[in-house]
């Protein structure tokens, strides 16, 4: 833990001066009636955001705060919580509480995987493509040249040629449009424009444990949204939105790990009840959906699409874009050019190569029939056993099992190592049920023994079962 009560911020604020900015604050809150926990962690993240309360500056104890309020120590013990895991502020035991810089985001839910059971002789777990099945880039490397490279900082972060063929593809004509590297850091870098602590965020439930890690590192009340064989369950999305929400992230084609693809009836129905409210979406298109789905067909000015090429054309092309909204992604380009700036424009030119190369976009349609195939006959067998789980695409199958970790166990000790349902859920009650997610995408043979296989390890019991 570092120790923020010997840093002295520029100008040091005195306590009375301190409880007078935040007082002042919570006064516009009362005045339009809200005065909750999520209501005043916005505040105390808006103050340090904007420098009224700066780094290094020690905040009043919560008691005191509390009293000042006019809230209960338990308000303002909860406010403390929220932003001290957003990395805001550092309670350094006796010495007090102090204002700090963003804390590194730790991985809550992701740490749990994957499984270290038994051994590895068939790896169904990391949720990557068949490497064989991805493109050769031997022909597009060869087409690079030295006029592929920028000569100046000052170069626009996106390549012309490159820009031309995502505005070609973008399920809706975007405000604005940009490259960053990979879809993991397009969703870093979103949540950190359009996230503050305390904001309520609603993400599918099960989804990709990074970003429930991504949200918990920003200070967000995580709200999960049940799904169905269509996308998110509307009755659900309109419940969750009954209170306000910063944004709604979702992935729309082979979602992550259930292997549901949105329809565009589900979309409609979903757009028309996001488009009465302030929230944003932004759905994780990670395998560039050949139906072009998305809600931002309906709702534009609302919706931030994230396109990344790593499962399509292999995990060496570390690029994603990110088109739609303007201001959020205005934003989020005006702070990239604090840090990187723009994305490797040699791997753009690489990424042009390939998706206007007729071979390469066969590859690419190619190893999305041999996939579907290879899901096909796997669960064959799992309908023949009565074996239930969801999902028609993508590399993933997400099979409800009696218990997780009889199933785990079981299929280690055959050497088949699957994914844990675990860390992919939010909601995990009894109710909810267990799973694990398999990667059939990577199964080259032997599919009557692995659907056996799964099915025996589904209906697999734990000590004290029936």
């Amino acid at each position: 833990m570092s120790d923020l009560s010997n840093v002295s911020p520029a100008e040091a604020l005195s306590p009375e001066l301190v409880l007078s900015r935040i007082c002042a604050a919570a006064e516009l809150l009362r005045a339009g009636g809200d005065s909750g926990a999520a209501s005043l962690t916005k505040l105390l993240s808006s103050l340090v955001a904007a420098g009224e309360l700066p780094a290094g500056q020690r905040l009043p104890t919560v008691r005191n705060l509390a009293k000042a309020l006019g809230v209960s120590p338990t308000t303002v013990g909860d406010v403390w919580q929220s932003l001290a895991r957003a990395g805001v502020i550092e309670t350094n035991g006796r010495r007090g509480t102090f204002v700090r810089s963003p804390a590194i985001a730790s991985a809550r839910f992701w740490q749990l995987y994957p499984p270290e059971l038994g051994d590895r002789g068939v790896d169904l777990s990391e949720g990557v493509p068949d490497p064989k099945l991805l493109p050769d880039l031997t022909a597009a490397t060869a087409s690079l040249t030295a006029t592929t490279t920028a000569n100046s900082y000052l170069d626009a972060p996106v390549i012309d040629e490159l820009l031309a063929l995502l505005r070609q593809e973008w399920p809706f004509p975007p405000e604005e449009l940009t490259v960053v590297d990979g879809a993991l850091d397009a969703l870093d870098r979103i949540i950190s424009v359009v996230v503050r602590p305390g904001d309520r965020v609603l993400v599918e439930d099960p989804s990709f444990p990074p970003i429930y890690d991504l949200l918990d590192a920003a200070g967000a009340e995580i709200v999960g949204v049940p799904l169905d064989e269509a996308g998110l369950i509307p009755a659900a999305l309109a419940e969750a939105l009954s209170a306000p929400a910063a944004a709604v992230f979702c992935q729309p084609a082979q979602q992550n790990p259930t292997g549901v693809s949105m329809t565009a009836t589900r979309a409609k129905a979903l757009a028309r009840i996001v488009k009465p409210t302030a929230t944003l979406v932004i759905e994780d298109d990670h395998s560039r959906a050949a139906n072009g789905v998305s809600l931002g067909s309906h709702l534009p000015a609302q919706t931030l699409v994230i396109r990344s090429f790593s499962k399509t054309h292999g995990p060496e092309i570390r690029l994603a874009a990110i088109g739609g909204a303007g201001e959020p992604l205005r934003q989020l380009v005006r702070r990239r050019q604090l840090g990187p700036g723009w994305s490797s424009r040699i791997l753009q030119q690489l990424l042009v190569a390939l998706l206007t190369d007729e071979t390469a976009r066969q590859t690419v349609e190619q190893a999305r029939q041999i996939t579907g195939e290879r899901r096909a006959r796997i669960t064959t067998i799992l309908d023949e056993r009565g074996v239930r789980y969801t999902g028609t695409d993508g590399i993933n199958l997400w099979v409800e099992v009696d218990d997780e970790r009889s199933a785990l166990v079981a299929l280690a000790a055959q050497g088949i190592v699957v994914a844990p349902g675990t860390p992919f859920m939010l909601d995990t009650s009894p109710t909810a049920g267990q799973f694990i997610r398999v990667t059939v995408g990577a199964v080259r043979g032997g599919f009557t023994e692995l659907g056996a296989a799964l099915a025996d390890a589904a209906t697999r019991r734990g000590r004290g079962g029936a």
